[in-house]
């Protein structure tokens, strides 16, 4: 099929679906994004039913309840915890009600410090219990802190807290680190099921070009995700190692390395995911609230830098990090490093785009001779093949030429893409003079306008042959649409597209100068 395109229909279908991805992307994903009414995880399970697992593991029933999870003032805070980056409140009902966050990086547009939870979304270490009267005691009790104020910002440190019901106490033991990971045992004096959440996923940025939701981190290291509003029923997992809510920058992570989870995924109302994590007695586990620093994941353990999401293409997109981050620990500078992993890239897959620029170009060349052939044989489809198969093979060209470089690089776009989406080591980082944050858009619009006329000057530059004047049109205002795309993008994005551009047009320039050099010897030659 795509032999039988001109080199120039190959090159607007290629383009043409780089648009369609950007296009579609806006219209049915960005536009799926509206506020939300917050919904307790309580109320959530008040509407639906865990289902059993069917697994090795059985899993327990969450009770049903129409105890609402209460909103905590300031007045009902029982303890703060400072950390390096940031302070936990812990609120009277056992949970971690906010994570502040601390420093110039983690501001608001409004200049205040960001908070990572909804204020009536469930909140972290949140219990729930399988028979409802203990559910409704557990709504009612407060707990009691063992200190109101707790510096781990520099040493761990501890905090316990309890939980009377009457015939039973709950204690939750836990321990502090600077990183913002913490240690949690919870007991129950009664034997007893029962359930711990990470709480309903961070809601700082919620940007529907990235992933938000729950993922999980199986026992064999692979990850599976729950995406808001993609999960229709309540769900059972087992053989879990690691549970995570996530937004795009931050994320509540509970996990045990060790000894595999059973975990109930409850949807709410918005068929969103809050999972929580099945325990009996007692129950010790690892934690982690915080940005998704990949470093500081990989500190905890290695295993959790799978917390941070490249979908399809992460196979590709992590050891894209793990170079990015390198030239960054050399060079000292974000933007910088796109600069040159882009150039890596473009060096890496030079063989293929020089080879399929060539093929373009003698394709071009070929364009009168094969409509020629068109032309006699257009009532005679396979003469016409045969014949156009050996002009190619004649004149050294490959019809899939141009095609192939372009196909080969679209999975490392992709792959860059999540990279530089996802990454909040982006976040406030400065490039140059008006570029002070990588990770927003450029806010007088130079990077997105330079992209686009880059873009242009590729086109003008690039061999085609236009027949059809409406293919020409489309060609030539693909430069604008994706210009008026880029404007929203990080600049840490669009700073890699306009630099892939430069490149493309130095290499094409180049390439259209060895072919012309060609022409001539070989003109000199049998001239």
């Amino acid at each position: 099929m795509l032999e039988k395109l001109s080199p120039t229909k190959r090159l607007v279908l290629a383009t043409a679906l780089s648009a369609v991805f950007f296009i579609a992307y806006e219209v049915f994903v960005a536009s799926k994004f509206r506020p939300e009414h917050n919904v307790t995880a309580a109320q959530a399970v008040g509407q639906k039913q865990p289902q059993t697992s069917t697994t090795e593991v059985q899993h327990t029933t969450i009770a049903k309840s129409d105890t609402n999870v209460s909103t905590i003032g300031t007045a009902d805070i029982i303890a703060k915890v400072k950390l390096k980056e940031s302070e936990l409140h812990i609120g009277k009902d056992g949970t971690i009600v906010q994570t502040v966050m601390e420093g110039d990086k983690f501001k608001d547009e409004n200049g205040k410090h960001i908070q990572l939870f909804a204020s009536l979304k469930t909140k972290p270490l949140s219990l729930k219990f399988s028979d409802k009267g203990t559910e409704e005691a557990a709504a009612k009790a407060p707990y009691k802190a063992s200190s109101a104020s707790v510096d781990a910002s520099n040493t761990p440190s501890t905090l316990v807290l309890t939980q009377e019901l009457g015939d039973m106490n709950i204690t939750k033991e836990l321990k502090f680190n600077p990183n913002g990971s913490y240690n949690i045992k919870i007991t129950t004096s009664k034997d007893i099921p029962f359930f711990v959440t990470t709480g309903f996923r961070p809601d700082v940025i919620a940007d529907s070009f990235a992933f938000k939701g729950a993922l999980f981190i199986q026992s064999d290291d692979t990850v599976k995700t729950v995406e808001d509003g993609e999960i229709k029923a309540d769900e059972a997992l087992s053989g879990i190692n690691a549970v995570a809510t996530v937004d795009r920058y931050y994320s509540s992570v509970l996990y045990n390395l060790k000894s595999p989870l059973a975990v109930t995924v409850v949807a709410d109302i918005h068929q969103n995911p809050t999972p929580y994590i099945e325990a009996r007695k007692q129950i010790e586990l690892g934690g982690y609230i915080g940005p998704k620093y990949v470093e500081t994941l990989k500190s905890i353990d290695k295993r959790l830098a799978g917390v941070v999401e490249y979908g399809f293409f992460t196979f590709l997109a992590k050891p894209l990090f793990v170079g990015l981050e390198f030239i960054e620990d050399h060079v000292g500078n974000w933007g910088w490093a796109i600069v040159i992993i882009t150039i890596l890239i473009r060096i890496v897959l030079f063989p293929l785009t020089f080879k399929g620029m060539v093929s373009m170009a003698k394709l071009k060349d070929l364009a009168p001779k094969l409509t020629e052939l068109r032309e006699k044989y257009k009532g005679d489809p396979q003469k016409l093949n045969i014949h156009m198969m050996d002009l190619y093979k004649k004149h050294g060209a490959n019809p899939l030429g141009g095609c192939l470089p372009l196909l080969l690089q679209i999975p490392v776009f992709f792959a860059i893409y999540r990279v530089l989406l996802n990454a909040i080591e982006l976040k406030g980082a400065p490039w140059i003079l008006w570029i002070t944050d990588l990770s927003l858009m450029d806010k007088y619009y130079v990077l997105p306008i330079l992209m686009g006329a880059t873009m242009f000057l590729q086109q003008k530059i690039t061999p085609t042959n236009f027949t059809d004047p409406m293919q020409e049109k489309i060609f030539k205002y693909l430069p604008l649409v994706f210009t008026f795309f880029f404007l929203a993008f990080p600049a840490g994005l669009t700073l890699y597209w306009f630099v892939n551009n430069v490149l493309s047009i130095a290499q094409q320039y180049a390439v259209n100068r060895l072919l012309e050099k060609q022409k001539a010897d070989r003109k000199e030659h049998h001239g």
